[in-house]
C-alpha cells in the first residue's frame, strides 16, 4: 500500500557528482556559494579567468620594483607582525618565506575534512585572483593544481584567532606548495613533496611577499562557513517537511499557515516557510478528518513553525550575503593598487565571526523546536491519543523513548556551542594585534551545531513516521488499528500531497518499529537520509521547488 502511484524520484541531491566537467573560472569577483560547494563536494576543476591572470602579473611587477629600489615596505622588505620594523634584505627573501611558513604553521587538533580543505584552497586562490596580493601567477596556478589534482593538505582546525586572518591554517596549506607539511592523495597521507610528486608536480620556491600572500586572509573561517550555510539552507526545507509530517501525526491544523496571516507580518523567511507548509499539507485527508473538532489551537512548536523556521531562514540569507562578499574579497595585507602598496586590515574576520555566531544560534533554534515536536510525539499526555513512546507493546518495548533523550542531549549541547565566539578577543604578537575576531572558532561551532541538527531532525523523522503509521493503521502487524481521538476517524486517511511523497521516500530507508531494535542504527539511518537531501529532492519533484 502506498500513498500515491507516481514514480519515485531517483536522486540524493547532496552526494558527490563525479560527472561535473565544466571548469569554474576564478576572477576574484563572481564566485558563489554554489560554486564553492561544487568544487568542494563535486570536485569541479578550476581555472583562472584571463583578466585575473593579467591583474596578478601586474601587481607582481610592483613587488619586483620595490625589491629593486630596496624601499622599506611592510611584508615585502620587512618582517611580520611585531617585526614590522625589521628590514629584510631582498637577498634573504626566499629564506624569509620558508621561515614564515614553518613558524606560522602552528595549528593543532584534528585536521579539517577533505571538502573543507578544498573550500579553503579555492577561496585563497580566488582572493589572489583579484590581483592585489603581489604573488606570481605560477604560484596561484600551483594552488589550482592542488584542487584539480586532488592533493589535499592536512590543515589543523585549531590555532587561528581570526586576525591577521587564518594564519596558522593557511600556513599548513601553503607548506605543501613548497614540498613540506603533509597532504592526502587518493586516500593516503604523504609528506608534502611526495604528495606533489604523486601527481607529477614539483615544489615551488616562494619569493618576496608570497608567503604572506598565501596565508594572510579569512579563508579558513569563510570556507567552513560557506559549506555550513549552503547545507543549512537545504536543512531548512527538510525541517519544514518533517515538521509538517509531525503536524499530521498530532492531528494539527493548517489554519495557522494561511497566507493572510503571514502577509500581516511579512518577514520573508516566515512567508517562505508558510508557503512550504501549505504546499506540503495540501489535500490532507487527515486534517480534513478533524476539521470540526473542539481543539482550539496547536502548541507553539507546531503552530509557530513559519515564525521559527522562517527566522532561521533569514539568518541564513543574511549569512549568505556576507559570505558571498567575503569569498570575493581581497583579505591579505599589504594590498597593491597599481604602483601603491597600502597596509590595512582586510584580514580581520569580524564580519564572518559575527554572522557565523548568528548562524550557530539560528541552527540551534531549528534543533530546539524539532526536539519539542519530538517530545509531543512520544509523550502520551501531549500526542492526541498516540501510545506512549510510539510503541504498541509498552513495557516489553521502550519504543522511541530514548531517541528523544538523545535529541534532548544534542540540543542542550548546542546551547553551549551557540555561545558567541565573536565577543571574545585576546591580544597576539606582543599586543600589535590587540583585537581579534575568533571567526574560525565561530564557523567551527556553527558546523558542529549543524551536525547535531541533522541528527535531531532525523530523530523527529523517525518519530513522525511511526506516529503517522499508528494514526492511520498502516504498517502494523496483526489486526490494523488506528490510534484515534474520540469522535475522529483517521483509519486509512492520507496526509497532504507533499507528506505522502516524503513518507514513501523515507519508508524506503526507515522501517516501521513493530518491536525494539538497536536504536543507534535507526538514528544513524535517519540522520543519513536527512543529510542526503533525498527527502527534499523527492518532494520537490512532485510539488515543485520549495521556497
Amino acid at each position: 500500500m502506498t500513498y500515491n502511484d507516481s514514480v519515485q524520484p531517483p536522486g540524493i541531491s547532496m552526494v558527490r557528482n563525479r560527472e561535473a566537467t565544466a571548469k569554474v573560472l576564478l576572477d576574484g569577483n563572481s564566485l558563489t556559494l554554489e560554486g564553492v560547494y561544487d568544487v568542494s563536494r563535486n570536485d569541479r576543476e578550476v581555472d583562472l579567468a584571463k583578466d585575473a591572470r593579467e591583474q596578478i602579473e601586474s601587481s607582481r611587477k610592483t613587488v619586483e620594483q620595490i625589491l629593486k629600489s630596496r624601499k622599506v615596505v611592510y611584508g615585502i622588505t620587512t618582517g611580520f607582525g611585531k617585526f614590522k620594523d625589521v628590514f629584510i634584505d631582498p637577498g634573504d627573501s626566499e629564506t624569509l618565506q620558508r621561515n614564515f611558513l614553518r613558524s606560522h604553521a602552528a595549528g593543532t587538533g584534528a585536521s579539517f575534512d577533505r571538502d573543507t580543505v578544498r573550500a579553503i584552497t579555492l577561496l585563497r586562490a580566488n582572493a589572489l585572483a583579484k590581483g592585489f596580493s603581489g604573488i606570481r601567477l605560477s604560484v596561484v596556478r600551483m594552488l589550482l593544481s592542488l584542487l584539480n589534482e586532488k592533493i589535499h593538505p592536512l590543515v589543523p582546525e585549531q590555532g587561528s584567532v581570526g586576525s591577521s586572518g587564518d594564519l596558522a591554517p593557511l600556513s599548513h596549506l601553503a607548506l605543501v606548495l613548497v614540498g613540506e607539511g603533509e597532504a592526502e592523495v587518493d586516500g593516503k597521507i604523504y609528506p608534502g613533496k611526495k604528495a606533489l610528486r604523486k601527481r607529477g608536480l614539483d615544489p615551488v620556491t616562494l619569493l618576496a611577499k608570497e608567503g604572506l600572500a598565501l596565508t594572510n586572509g579569512t579563508q579558513a573561517m569563510t570556507g567552513v562557513g560557506a559549506l555550513v550555510v549552503k547545507e543549512a539552507e537545504q536543512l531548512a526545507k527538510t525541517a519544514d517537511i518533517i515538521g509538517a509530517m509531525t503536524l499530521e501525526s498530532l492531528l494539527g491544523t493548517d489554519t495557522a499557515f494561511r497566507e493572510d496571516i503571514h502577509e500581516a507580518r511579512p518577514h520573508p523567511g516566515q512567508l517562505a516557510s508558510a508557503i512550504n507548509l501549505r504546499t506540503l499539507l495540501a489535500e490532507s485527508e487527515l486534517i480534513e478528518s478533524h476539521a470540526d473538532c473542539d481543539m482550539v489551537q496547536d502548541a507553539y512548536s507546531i503552530r509557530c513553525m513559519p515564525q521559527v523556521h522562517g527566522a532561521t531562514r533569514q539568518a541564513l540569507a543574511h549569512a549568505r550575503q556576507v559570505l558571498e562578499i567575503e569569498i570575493n574579497a581581497a583579505t591579505d595585507n599589504p594590498l597593491i593598487f597599481g604602483q601603491q602598496v597600502y597596509s590595512a586590515g582586510n584580514f580581520h574576520g569580524q564580519p564572518v565571526a559575527l554572522v557565523m555566531d548568528y548562524v550557530a544560534a539560528a541552527l540551534s533554534e531549528l534543533a530546539n523546536i524539532s526536539e519539542r515536536r519530538t517530545e509531543r510525539l512520544v509523550n502520551p499526555h501531549l500526542s492526541n491519543g498516540l501510545p506512549a513512546f510510539l510503541t504498541r507493546n509498552g513495557g516489553l518495548n521502550s519504543g522511541l523513548m530514548i531517541a528523544q533523550y538523545s535529541a534532548a542531549s544534542l540540543v542542550s549541547e548546542n546551547k553551549s556551542l551557540a555561545h558567541p565566539a565573536s565577543v571574545d578577543s585576546i591580544p597576539t604578537s606582543a599586543n600589535q594585534e590587540d583585537h581579534v575576531s575568533m571567526g574560525t572558532i565561530a564557523s567551527r561551532k556553527a558546523r558542529d551545531i549543524l551536525a547535531n541538527l541533522k541528527t535531531v531532525l532525523g530523530i523527529e523523522l523517525l518519530c513522525a513516521l511511526q506516529a503517522l503509521d499508528l494514526r492511520t493503521g498502516r504498517n502494523q502487524t496483526g489486526e490494523p488499528r488506528a490510534y484515534l481521538r474520540e469522535g475522529i476517524d483517521t483509519m486509512g486517511k492520507r496526509p497532504g500531497v507533499g507528506i505522502r511523497r516524503a513518507y514513501e521516500t523515507a519508508r524506503k530507508h526507515l522501517k516501521y518499529l513493530d518491536e525494539d531494535r538497536l536504536m543507534a542504527d535507526e538514528i544513524k539511518s535517519a540522520r543519513a537520509l536527512v543529510e542526503s537531501g533525498e527527502l527534499v529532492t523527492s518532494v520537490e519533484e512532485l510539488v515543485g521547488t520549495l521556497a
